[in-house]
C-alpha cells in the first residue's frame, strides 16, 4: 500500500516530462497508476468474503510522540479505494481527449490531479488519525488548484479561493479535534479508538467536544449546511475535476470519516441529532435549488449537495443493516454521478453551451449519449432495475426496519427530498437532451470513441451492478457484516424484495417527483413567490468583505508609515512584558561572571563601539558598513570559542546581508532624512537602553536558570556514534534535529516566494534571457568602441571584429554595462574566481559532515560567486553564470530534504532515520557515504536558490525598474525638443533616480 500510495506522488511528478513527449496522450499512460491499484484492491476481495484479509502496513514516525504511520485496507477503506482509483483511471483516460493538445498548463493541471488522487487514496487508507488530516488537508489543497485551473477566470480563482477558506475551517476545527481525542484516549489508532468508543459507550465531556469538532471537518469537506455553498461555486473547475472530486472522491472525505466513526459514537449524545438535522436540511435544500437552475452542470452540483445531505443520514446510523444501505448508496452515487458529470462535458464541448433553455435536440444527434444518461439519471431518481434503485430500496428498507424515532425521522425527510431527487433528474434530462420548441436544434460535433467509452462503461456499470445486486451482496456486505445489529435476520441486498413499504415508497417519489417535472412552471412560480431563505454564499462574502473592511481599519490606525513608531511600540509592548516575567521569577543566579578571557571583553567593546557609531552615521551606506562590523565582530568571538563552523557560517552571512542591504539601498535617498516621529530622540535612547537592558537580563536569568543537564550535552556523542560526524553543528542540523531544519527550509522558500512576489508582483521571471544584445543601438556601438580599447591588448585586431566577438571577453555580459561602470580588474578577477569558488562550495559541502561547512555554508559561498558575477557585469551577466529557475532550485532542495524522511523507511524504521555506508574502492580507496548527506544537498540547492532569487529580485528586478525610468526621462527629454518637456514626470523619474548612494555596475548609469 505505501508503494501504491507513493506512486501516485511519483506519476504526479512524471507528468510534465510525459506531456513534453506524448501531448495529451500522456493521460493515458498517467491512467495506469490508479488502475493499476485498483487491481491491487480487487486483489484482496477473496480475503475479505472469507472473513479476513486486513492488510496493515505499521511504520515508525516520531517513537517519542508515539506516532506511526498505519495503513489499512480493511472492507470499508477497499469500498472506497475502489471509487478512488476506478473512477480516477477512468476521468484521466477521459481527460486524453476532453483537452485539446495546445490547452494551456495541461502538464501542470495532470500532475495537480495525479497528486490529489494519491492524496485521497493516502486518506481512505490511513489509520492513524494525524496522518489521516494530512492527507486530508492535502485534498484542500490540491483541490484548491485544480478548482483554480483557470487562473486568468476570476471565476476560477474566487471558486478555488472559497473552497479553500471553507474547507480548511472545517479542517482546523477537525485538527484540534483529533488532537484532543488522541490526548484523551490515549491513541491516535482510527481502528482502535473506534472500539473504544463502542466498547465503553464513552460520554465524556471532551470526547464528545472532540468528536463535534471532527464532524465540523467532514460536515465541511462534504458540503453540508451551512458550509455547502463552496461546491456548485467549485463547478467552475474543468468538467473532469467536478466528476472525480465531486462525484466520486473528495466530497465523500466526509461522508468516509462518519462511516468510519459512526460504530464507536452513533449513540453518543448529539451524534443523531446534528447529522440527521444537517442531512435532512442539506437534502431538502439542494434538491429545491436544483429545481431552480439553468446550467446543465449546476443542476448536478446541487443535486450532488442534496445526495451528501442524503447520504449523512444514513452514514450516521453505525449499524449492520443501515451501514449495508449506506455503502452501497455511496457506490452507486459514484457511479451515476460521476457518468452525468462526464456527459455534460460531453455536451459543453462538442454544443459550446451548458444552458438548458439553448440546448435543442441533442438527444436525436446523439442517442449513445442520450441512453447513457437517461440510465445514470434514471439510477439517480431510483428506478429499477438500476443499482440506486437498489440502493433506495436497501435504505427505506433498513431505515424502516430499525424503529426508532430517528429512522422515522430519516425516512421522511429522505422521501421529500428523493420527490426532488426525480424531479431534478427529469429536469436535466429534458434540458440536456430534448427538441424544444422554438429553440434552434444544435449540431453537435463528433465525438470520439474513446471520450464517449468512460460515461457509457459507467452507466453500464451502474445497469450491471442493479441487475447482479444479490451476487454483490456479500462483496458490499464485508464492511457491514462486522457491524454489530440487533436484526435476527440481516438484510441482505437484491433487486426484487417482494411488495413491501420500501417499494412503495419508491413508487411514491417516482409519482411525486415526475407531477413536479410536468408541472415545472407552476413550480417555478411557487419557488420565486418563497423567501429566499438565508444566503449562504452572500453571508460568506459579506464576512470576507467585512475581514478586509476590518484590517483596513486597523491598519490605517496603526500602520502611519513611521518606522520608530513601529519599533516603538514592539519594544515596549516587550519590556513590559518580559519585566512582568522577570519580577514574578523566583529562580534568579546566584553569581556574574563576566568573561572567561580578556579577549571576550576586546571583542564586546569593538561591538559596543560599532553599535554607537551606528547610530551616529548620517548615511545609509556607512551604517550599513558598521553594522556590519559587529558580526564580523562575532566572528572573532566565535573562533576564539572554538567553534569555527560557526565562525565561518557568520562570516558568510554577515557578507550577504551586507549585499543585500547594499541592493536595496540603490533605490534610497543616500543620506537618512530628519525624523518626523512622534517619539523624541531621547525617548527612544530611553527605550533602547531599556530593551537593551531587558535582553542582557533575559540572556543571565535563561543562562543561570537551567537546572537539568542540557540534552545538546549528548550531541558530540550522537553526531559520532549515530551521525557518523564530526562536526556536531552539521550533523544536528542534518540528521539530530532534521525535522526543524526542514521546518526552517520551508520558511526560507516562503520568505524567497515573498521577496519575489515584492518586485515581479505576479511571479518570478523563470529562467531569464541570456545575454544578446539588450541595451539601445547607440549605447551597443558605444559601448563596443570602449571595450575595443579596454580589451584590445589581450586580442588581436582581426579577432576583435569577429562576429563572435562578444564571447572573447572576460565576462560574456560586460558589454550590457555603460562604459563608466566597467572594470578590467573586476571582470578579469571574477573571471578567474568565480569556478574555483563554486568547487570550493561543493567542497564544503561534501567536507561538512566532519569538518567545518555543510550545505548551509556551502550555498552561502555559491552565491557569494553569484554576487561577484553579478557586481562586475549586471544582471545579464547573471543569467550567463545562472540561467536557471530560481523557484525550481528551491522546489528541489526542499523536495530533496523532505524526501530523506521517506528514505528513513527504506533503510531503516523510522522517518528521518539515517543510514551510513562505507567500502573500500580500487582507485579511490575508502569511500564513506552517509544519507543525511542527501539532505544536506537539498539545503544546499535551497540557499542557492534563495540567493538566485535575492539577487533577481533585489537585483535584476531593481535594475529593470531604472533602465524603465532611464528610458522615460529619455523620452521626455527627446520630446522637450519638440513640445517642451512634461515637467510633472520629469520631476518625479528625478525624484526616483536622485541621491543614489552606490553606483556600481549593477546600478546602471547615475544621470
Amino acid at each position: 500500500m505505501t508503494v501504491m500510495v507513493g506512486a501516485f506522488f511519483v506519476a504526479a511528478l512524471l507528468a510534465v516530462p510525459l506531456f513534453r513527449l506524448l501531448g495529451r496522450n500522456a493521460f493515458l499512460i498517467l491512467a495506469a497508476v490508479p488502475a493499476a491499484g485498483l487491481v491491487l484492491s480487487l486483489q484482496r476481495l477473496s480475503a475479505f468474503l472469507a472473513g479476513g484479509g486486513d492488510w496493515i502496513e505499521s511504520y515508525s514516525w516520531l517513537p517519542a510522540l508515539n506516532l506511526e504511520v498505519v495503513f489499512l485496507m480493511d472492507p470499508l477503506s477497499w469500498l472506497l479505494s475502489l471509487l478512488v482509483t476506478g473512477v480516477g483511471a477512468l476521468v484521466l483516460v477521459y481527460c486524453a481527449r476532453y483537452f485539446a493538445d495546445d490547452e494551456p498548463r495541461l502538464a501542470r493541471f495532470a500532475g495537480v490531479l495525479m497528486a490529489f488522487a494519491g492524496m485521497m487514496y493516502g486518506l481512505v487508507l490511513a489509520d492513524e488519525m494525524l496522518l489521516l488530516f494530512i492527507f486530508w488537508e492535502g485534498t484542500t489543497v490540491f483541490s484548491y488548484l485544480l478548482i483554480g485551473q483557470y487562473t486568468s477566470r476570476q471565476q476560477s480563482r474566487r471558486a478555488a479561493l472559497q473552497a479553500l477558506v471553507v474547507t480548511t475551517a472545517g479542517g482546523l476545527a477537525m485538527l484540534v479535534g483529533v488532537i484532543l481525542l488522541t490526548v484523551v484516549l490515549g491513541t491516535g489508532r482510527i481502528s482502535t479508538i473506534v472500539e473504544i468508543g463502542y466498547s465503553t459507550g464513552i460520554n465524556e465531556g471532551l470526547v464528545i467536544a472532540a468528536v463535534m469538532l471532527i464532524l465540523v471537518g467532514a460536515v465541511s469537506k462534504s458540503a453540508l449546511i451551512p458550509f455547502h455553498f463552496w461546491l456548485p461555486g467549485a463547478m467552475a473547475a474543468p468538467t473532469p475535476v467536478s466528476a472525480y472530486l465531486h462525484a466520486a472522491a473528495m466530497v465523500k472525505a466526509g461522508i468516509y470519516l462518519v462511516l468510519r466513526l459512526a460504530p464507536g459514537f452513533h449513540a453518543m449524545p448529539g451524534w443523531t441529532a446534528v447529522l440527521l438535522t444537517l442531512g435532512i436540511t442539506t437534502m431538502l435544500m439542494g434538491g429545491w435549488q436544483a429545481l431552480r437552475q439553468f446550467d446543465l452542470k449546476l443542476v448536478l452540483a446541487f443535486g450532488t449537495v442534496s445526495q451528501l445531505g442524503f447520504l449523512m443520514i444514513v452514514s450516521s446510523f453505525g449499524t449492520r443493516d443501515i451501514t449495508l444501505a449506506a455503502t452501497t448508496l455511496l457506490l452507486a452515487h459514484g457511479l451515476f454521478k460521476s457518468a452525468l458529470f462526464l456527459i455534460v462535458g460531453i455536451i459543453d464541448h462538442r454544443a459550446g453551451t451548458r444552458d438548458l433553455r439553448k440546448l435543442s435536440g441533442y438527444g436525436a444527434r446523439s442517442r449513445g449519449l442520450f441512453v447513457a444518461a437517461l440510465i445514470a439519471a434514471a439510477s439517480m431518481a431510483g428506478i429499477p432495475p438500476l443499482f440506486g434503485f437498489v440502493a433506495k430500496e436497501a435504505v427505506y428498507s433498513t431505515l424502516l426496519a430499525d424503529g426508532s424515532k430517528a429512522g422515522v425521522i430519516a425516512v421522511i425527510g429522505i422521501f421529500l427530498g428523493s420527490v426532488l431527487t426525480v424531479a431534478y433528474s427529469a429536469r436535466f434530462v429534458w434540458g440536456a437532451f430534448a427538441t424544444k420548441p422554438g429553440v434552434q436544434p444544435i449540431e453537435p460535433a463528433k465525438e470520439s470513441g474513446l471520450f464517449k467509452s468512460v460515461p457509457y462503461l459507467l452507466a453500464a456499470l451502474t445497469v450491471i451492478a442493479g441487475l447482479a445486486s444479490s451476487w454483490l451482496d456479500p462483496v458490499i456486505a464485508t464492511w457491514s457484516s462486522r457491524l454489530p445489529g440487533s436484526e435476527s435476520k440481516p438484510y441482505y441486498l437484491a433487486l426484487w424484495h417482494g411488495l413491501e413499504p420500501a417499494l412503495l415508497l419508491s413508487a411514491g417519489n417516482l409519482a411525486l417527483g415526475l407531477l413536479m417535472f410536468f408541472f415545472a412552471r407552476q413550480v417555478s412560480i411557487f419557488q420565486a413567490a418563497m423567501p429566499d431563505g438565508i444566503d449562504f454564499h452572500g453571508l460568506y462574502r459579506r464576512s470576507i468583505a467585512g475581514l478586509e473592511s476590518f484590517a483596513a481599519y486597523v491598519t490605517a490606525r496603526t500602520q502611519r508609515g513611521s518606522m520608530p513608531f513601529y519599533q516603538g511600540v514592539i519594544y515596549i509592548v516587550f519590556i513590559g512584558s518580559v519585566a512582568t516575567a522577570l519580577l514574578l521569577n523566583d529562580t534568579w543566579p546566584s553569581g556574574i561572571q563576566v568573561a572567561d578571557s580578556p579577549l571576550q571583553i576586546i571583542v564586546a567593546a569593538a561591538i559596543i563601539i560599532a553599535a554607537i557609531a551606528a547610530t551616529r552615521a548620517q548615511k545609509r551606506f556607512a551604517a550599513v558598513v558598521i553594522v556590519g562590523v559587529t558580526g564580523y565582530t562575532m566572528v572573532a568571538f566565535f573562533a576564539m570559542q572554538g567553534a569555527p563552523d560557526l565562525a565561518l557560517t557568520q562570516v558568510l552571512v554577515e557578507t550577504i546581508t551586507i549585499v543585500v542591504f547594499v541592493l536595496v539601498l540603490r533605490r534610497l535617498p543616500a543620506r537618512m532624512g530628519q525624523s518626523e516621529s512622534r517619539l523624541s530622540p531621547s525617548l527612544r535612547g530611553l527605550i533602547a537602553a531599556a530593551f537593551g537592558i531587558m535582553m542582557m537580563l533575559v540572556a543571565y536569568v535563561a543562562l543561570g536558570a537551567r537546572i537539568a543537564e542540557p540534552i545538546s550535552e549528548m550531541f558530540p556523542f550522537l553526531a559520532y556514534e549515530y551521525g557518523y560526524g564530526k562536526n556536531v553543528v552539521n550533523v544536528t542540523l542534518v540528521d539530530i534535529r532534521a525535522w526543524d531544519t526542514l521546518g526552517e527550509l520551508s520558511v526560507v522558500v516562503a520568505a524567497a516566494t515573498g521577496v519575489a512576489s515584492l518586485i515581479f508582483v505576479r511571479g518570478r521571471e523563470g529562467r531569464p534571457q541570456r545575454f544578446r544584445s539588450h541595451r539601445p543601438e547607440t549605447l551597443t556601438a558605444r559601448t563596443r568602441l570602449v571595450e575595443d580599447e579596454l580589451f584590445s591588448p589581450m586580442r588581436s585586431s582581426d579577432e576583435s571584429r569577429t562576429s563572435d566577438e562578444k564571447r572573447s571577453a572576460w565576462l560574456l555580459a560586460g558589454r550590457a554595462l555603460a562604459p563608466k561602470n566597467r572594470s578590467i580588474l573586476l571582470e578579469v578577477l571574477v573571471r578567474l574566481l568565480f569556478h574555483p569558488i563554486l568547487v570550493f562550495s561543493v567542497y564544503l559541502l561534501f567536507a561538512g559532515h566532519n569538518l567545518p561547512g555543510g550545505g548551509f555554508a556551502a550555498g552561502l559561498v555559491a552565491g557569494m560567486a553569484l554576487v561577484a558575477r553579478y557586481l562586475a557585469a549586471g544582471r545579464h551577466e547573471l543569467a550567463e553564470a545562472a540561467p536557471i529557475d530560481a523557484g525550481l532550485l528551491l522546489g528541489l532542495g526542499l523536495a530533496l530534504a523532505a524526501g530523506t524522511s521517506l528514505g528513513g523507511f527504506l533503510w531503516g524504521d523510522t522517518i528521518f532515520e539515517s543510514a551510513y555506508w562505507s567500502t573500500e574502492l580500487p582507485v579511490l580507496g575508502y569511500v564513506s557515504f552517509g544519507s543525511s548527506t542527501i539532505f544536506d544537498v537539498g539545503v544546499y540547492l535551497v540557499v542557492i536558490g534563495l540567493m538566485l532569487d535575492i539577487l533577481r529580485s533585489l537585483g535584476a528586478g531593481v535594475d529593470r525598474h531604472q533602465e524603465a525610468d532611464e528610458e522615460r526621462l529619455a523620452e521626455s527629454l527627446s520630446g522637450a525638443e519638440h513640445s517642451g518637456p512634461d515637467t510633472t514626470e520629469l520631476h518625479a523619474i528625478l525624484g526616483r533616480m536622485d541621491d543614489v548612494e552606490v553606483d556600481g555596475p549593477a546600478g546602471g548609469s547615475r544621470l
